[in-house]
């Protein structure tokens, strides 16, 4: 047997409770004078009346735990699970059951049940039976679940109803034996008429009803006063709580809500106003009536604290004898309740439909008309596969069980009636259970946290339809796993529609403001470790090294609150900068200096492009010794970094003995960074004395065909330094470093910077120098023997394909000559080395050398020339 099962009226039935005989019912003798005295043998029916915050519910709860046993009905699932959570408090979680049609927590042998009014299990014998907001019974949608709860649902010892004034006449009409106890309002409600938005004192709620009006109006707060918490029906409990949190905690000082807050929501609330006073009740757009405006102007004032209410500028006022009403709490009765009939035929559809169109006997009963579960079935009934399905009793009690399956989004849309005959196929199939492949399919999609504030609103409510499923057990293989994941999924999507109204319409430097105001106490200012600049709990902004960056502009509060906070943090910065070791700072290819990966500095031109100077960022945080103790741990890391990756520029033995030839090739060398074309220098290479040719290359300093380098200094971190070297020189940004030892060239880019890295420019191609000199030796010994063809090897060694060959090789001095059938040779130009047999520069080494040498003897030697 089911744990949970839905029986025709659409309340829980079938819980099992282990060890819980039902209790037998008691004589009645009621007690008129004292309704707080729960030792009277007979059963009891009390309905205490009133308006908002008379303290009703507190009553009940109160009743309630003074029995062995019982059980109360609330309007909404957010305000069961509220007083279950109160509840559980006072008597622990063992004795207290939570039943909602989304939710359902149930220990072995709970005392209490806390439910909504439809799921609460009514086959259950207990002592004390309550029903919050029992006027209820006069709302067209579900005003027949409450009627049907006034006439049968009982307590074996007392029955307590809970509601507005409105319905003592045809309460006691209904129920003669009810004692009917008013109670007043602890706190006043006062008409204050028509303010501005921007005149509504902090604490207040502005009413309106469309999603679009709402958001206007919240956008319109944000602009002028900082922030607005958002409440409609259409967020989840869980998001509406979030929002409800926020305004609670201070954060916010206003509220745009829906009549949403009209109950189940307890806030701290000074002032409502109506922005609007027209509704859409999902027929026609109507007025509010004065009951539902004191229902909603209720919220304001809490137990003794006085509350007032009013308009907005663009609404009219409201009447004299309206305002009397609200504040006086003297509404028309109701006259009538709606009702639909309890005893349903199953026998046929049409039955089915003829018994829920059942007319009531007694007067002030009205027939429910346009409920969402008769129009599903209504809907369903017409599909004529729907109705072949349905031959049986049992089979129509399932279609209408399935058609109770809410419609979150308020809309009863054919998308919804569809999802309802999907459903009930596949209970009638083979298994008589869903198949897990589709329902995983169907909670699938919903599991996504992206979108805008109505996709998220739209994603909730099409998995609280889910989580209602999976609450049915036996129409799912492990309902207990489905609930639970369709509670995260609603969770997060939750949590993700509070985050993006948040961003939407609160400006949280405004909300720390408003939490001062709240509070009255001093902002409260930190520097976590990471850098981030907290006041009260909220990120304004993040020290980077020295320099604080605000999140936008600041209040001067919160920016005077800040400066606290950082003058002790930038101070011990500078003490543990001033003590760092090299290991803590780097010198990237941007020329940014950095100390534990934030920038303190970055290098400026200085006497000569090896030399730069190191300039302090944010200077203005640091004053005098801080900033000079600063200045100069910078500068001594920047030198000791440029010796330690440039080494071979600019360190050596004393260079005033040297020849000119030798200082005029290391100053043209540091001019370029390292890397020299032979050509610009060849004079002074041709004179350079052997010796000092030895001393270079000690140094590093290698001597190319083409070109004069340090190998050393072509490595990534060479390279970064010299772009770092280059820009401070320039006083330009660094372009992207190539990657590698070959790389396309990026137009934008100069060839000078390209040349103080170290590549040489072949065509479209970069080139290495070191690449290009293997390349350019290469090609030289090839050309000795004539013409020669583009080959793959050559390819990989320019770092190209075979076919970019022919516009990379004329920079080496090869021009591209094709055959008459196609085929492209290379043949070195005019002028080229490789065209010579044999050097001018060998045959002069040879002459010179000493007669007295051991190859002397070669010169006699005759080879046949």
């Amino acid at each position: 047997m089911p744990l949970l099962s839905r029986g025709a009226t659409g309340l829980v039935t079938g819980l099992m409770v282990p060890d819980a005989a039902p209790l037998r019912p008691l004589a009645f003798r009621a007690n008129r004078d004292d309704v707080r005295d729960v030792s009277s043998t007979a059963p009891r029916v009390t309905a205490v009346l009133g308006p908002t915050n008379t303290g009703k519910t507190h009553l009940a709860i109160e009743r309630m735990l003074g029995h062995q046993n019982g059980m109360i009905g609330f309007p909404l699932r957010l305000l069961a699970r509220e007083n279950y959570d109160r509840v559980v408090r006072l008597k622990g979680a063992r004795k207290v059951a939570l039943i909602t049609g989304e939710e359902k927590i149930l220990p072995p042998n709970p005392a209490y049940f806390v439910c909504t009014v439809e799921s609460m299990p009514l086959d259950r014998a207990v002592e004390f039976m309550a029903i919050d907001e029992i006027q209820l019974c006069g709302d067209p949608e579900r005003g027949h679940v409450f009627t049907d709860r006034l006439l049968h649902a009982r307590g074996t010892a007392e029955t307590m109803f809970l509601g507005a004034d409105t319905i003592k006449p045809l309460l006691k009409r209904l129920v003669p034996e009810a004692q009917l106890v008013s109670r007043p309002r602890f706190s006043t409600l006062t008409y204050t008429g028509e303010k501005k938005l921007q005149r509504l004192p902090p604490r207040s709620a502005v009413v309106a009803f469309a999603v679009a009006e709402v958001f206007e109006l919240a956008e319109a707060i944000r602009r002028r006063r900082g922030g607005t918490a958002v409440v409609m029906g259409a967020l989840s409990p869980r998001a509406r709580n979030a929002q409800v949190g926020m305004f609670q905690a201070g954060e916010v000082d206003y509220m745009v809500a829906t009549d949403a807050i009209g109950m189940g929501l307890n806030m701290d609330l000074d002032h409502v106003a109506f922005a609007k006073l027209v509704k859409f009740d999902g027929r026609v757009p109507r007025r509010l009536a004065a009951p539902e405006i004191a229902q909603i102007a209720g919220r304001a004032g809490r137990h003794m604290s006085d509350g007032t209410f009013g308009v907005t500028a663009d609404e009219s006022s409201l009447t004299p004898e309206l305002v009397a009403a609200i504040e006086e709490h003297r509404f028309d009765p109701l006259t009538r309740l709606y009702w639909r009939n309890a005893r349903l035929d199953f026998s046929s559809l049409t039955a089915l439909l003829r018994s829920l169109e059942a007319r009531p006997r007694q007067p002030g009963l009205i027939t429910t008309r346009d409920a969402d579960d008769h129009q599903a079935l209504a809907t369903l009934a017409r599909d004529a596969d729907i109705a072949t399905l349905a031959p049986t009793r049992d089979l129509v009690r399932l279609l209408w069980e399935v058609c109770q399956i809410p419609d979150f989004r308020k809309v009863m849309s054919e998308q919804h009636a569809r999802l309802l005959g999907q459903i009930f196929r596949h209970l009638c199939g083979p298994t008589g259970r869903l198949p897990i492949d589709w329902v995983a399919a169907q909670v699938s999609r919903l599991d996504r946290a992206d979108g805008d504030i109505d996709t998220l609103m739209n994603r909730i409510a099409h998995i609280r339809t889910w989580t209602y499923i999976a609450h049915r057990p036996d129409w799912l293989p492990d309902a207990a796993s489905w609930q639970e994941r369709a509670r995260a999924i609603e969770d997060r999507l939750s949590d993700a529609l509070h985050d993006r109204l948040t961003q939407r319409f609160v400006d949280r430097h405004s909300g720390i403001m408003a939490r001062r105001r709240h509070d009255r106490a001093d902002l409260l200012a930190s520097v976590d470790a990471a850098g981030e600049v907290q006041v009260e709990g909220q990120a304004i902004g993040r020290l980077h090294g020295f320099r604080f960056e605000p999140d936008g502009d600041l209040p001067k509060p919160l920016l005077a609150a800040a400066q606290g906070a950082l003058r002790s943090e930038i101070a011990m910065r500078v003490r543990r900068l001033s003590d760092a070791p090299d290991m803590e700072f780097c010198l990237v290819a941007d020329g940014k200096v950095l100390w534990r990966g934030e920038e303190v500095a970055h290098l400026a031109p200085g006497d000569d492009m090896l030399h730069p100077q190191a300039a302090l960022r944010a200077v203005e945080s640091l004053e005098g010794d801080a900033r000079a103790r600063v200045r100069r741990r910078v500068t001594s890391f920047v030198r000791a970094e440029l010796h330690r990756g440039l080494g071979p520029l600019l360190a050596g033995e004393d260079e005033s003995a040297w020849s000119g030839h030798a200082r005029a090739i290391l100053f043209r060398l540091r001019e370029g960074l390292g890397v020299l074309p032979r050509v610009a220098i060849a004079d002074a290479v041709a004179a350079l004395p052997p010796g000092e040719r030895k001393a270079l290359a000690r140094r590093g300093l290698h001597f190319g065909a083409r070109n004069l380098y340090v190998p050393v200094l072509l490595k990534p971190r060479g390279q970064a330094l010299r772009a770092a070297l280059w820009s401070a020189a320039r006083g330009a940004s660094v372009p992207a470093l190539p990657s590698g030892t070959a790389a396309t060239r990026d137009p934008a880019v100069s060839e000078e910077f390209y040349a103080a890295l170290g590549f040489v420019l072949l065509g479209e191609r970069l080139l290495r120098v070191d690449r290009a000199e293997t390349l350019d030796a290469t090609l030289r010994r090839l050309a000795r023997q004539g013409p020669f063809a583009a080959t793959v090897e050559l390819a990989k060694l320019a770092g190209a394909r075979l076919e970019e060959l022919p516009t990379m090789l004329p920079a080496l001095g090869y021009r591209a000559v094709a055959d008459a059938a196609g085929a492209v040779t290379f043949h070195p130009r005019p002028g080229h080395p490789a065209k010579r047999h044999r050097p001018a520069a060998r045959r002069a080494h040879r002459a010179e050398v000493a007669s007295d040498h051991p190859f002397a003897k070669l010169k006699e030697l005759n080879l046949g020339r």
